[in-house]
């Protein structure tokens, strides 16, 4: 056999394992994401998934698919009521056309926000919301309230973050 043929299925060899090589797992959050989820309240007589608040224990009935989910947060803060501290979720301009929509046509239904798949807090619309700003009490400590913001920013973040890598 031809010694460079040797070389060559060597050279092949190594450059195949090479390649192998440079693939890296993805890099995993060094934080634990907080996926914001919002459900819109059945009306009644409409079929629905029955969910607990985890607190007050009240059971609303839900549509099974989100009318927001965390591609439609743009931001997190804590805002301070007359009522006291809560959880200010600032839509993106899309989303925001939609909330008012959903708004106008949903008067007296409550929006229930799920936070990875927990359900923590419902808001009852009670006039058109026009500013794409929502506004929930959350039934978890009020002492967790910072950190559930700062985790709900940085998943946004990174959601946004990677939504501009694909384009």
């Amino acid at each position: 056999m031809n010694p460079f043929r040797h070389l060559f299925l060597l050279l092949a060899g190594l450059g195949l394992l090479g390649l192998c090589g440079c693939h890296s797992e993805p890099k995993l959050p060094d934080y634990q994401p907080l996926v914001a989820r919002f459900f819109l309240e059945t009306r009644p007589g409409e079929a629905g998934v029955s969910v607990q608040l985890p607190v007050s224990g009240v059971g609303i009935a839900i549509n099974a698919k989100p009318v927001f989910v965390e591609y439609d947060v743009l931001n997190a803060e804590v805002a301070h009521v007359d009522l006291g501290s809560c959880l200010m979720l600032q839509l993106t301009p899309a989303a925001s056309r939609e909330l008012y929509r959903i708004s106008v046509t949903h008067l007296g239904q409550r929006l229930v926000l799920f936070l990875n798949d927990a359900p923590v807090g419902a808001r009852r619309i009670e006039q058109a919301m026009a500013d794409g700003m929502v506004l929930v009490f959350l039934e978890t400590p009020e002492a967790d309230l910072p950190a559930q913001v700062a985790r709900i920013k940085r998943t946004t973040f990174d959601i946004l973050k990677a939504a501009a890598k694909k384009k």
